[in-house]
């Protein structure tokens, strides 16, 4: 599956980032631009990455995101995640840090998720 972004400037200083596959080490440096790159224009009052469309996150992924997170909170802006399928948000959760992201819902699979992989150890 291609990685790709979708970056979207929403009303009321939000910035919506809809990455799309999976952030692994070769797309997590992108992810962490597109969040970089959220504060090119002005101060966003947050930024919501909307993990509907990931499929597989790994540990430099879970870093990346935390990475942005931290970004954020030095600006003084919000940073949360939403949407994430089960299988990231066990991720997010194994790795401790889900409550760092506004503490999202796993989707289920009568949201849509087709697949949930198993958490790779």
């Amino acid at each position: 599956m291609e990685f790709s972004i979708t970056t979207r400037r929403l009303s009321g200083g939000v910035v919506e980032i809809v990455p799309h596959g999976e952030i692994d080490l070769e797309t997590a440096p992108e992810l962490r631009g597109a969040v970089d790159a959220a504060f090119a224009a002005d101060e966003p009052a947050l930024i919501r990455v909307d993990l509907s469309d990931v499929v597989f996150v790994d540990s430099v992924g879970i870093s990346a995101l935390v990475g942005g997170y931290h970004t954020a909170a030095i600006r003084g802006t919000r940073l949360v995640v939403t949407d994430p399928s089960e299988f990231v948000y066990k991720q997010l959760f194994i790795s401790g840090v889900v409550g760092l992201f506004g503490s999202p819902r796993p989707r289920t699979p009568a949201d849509g998720d087709t697949e949930s992989p198993e958490p790779v150890g």
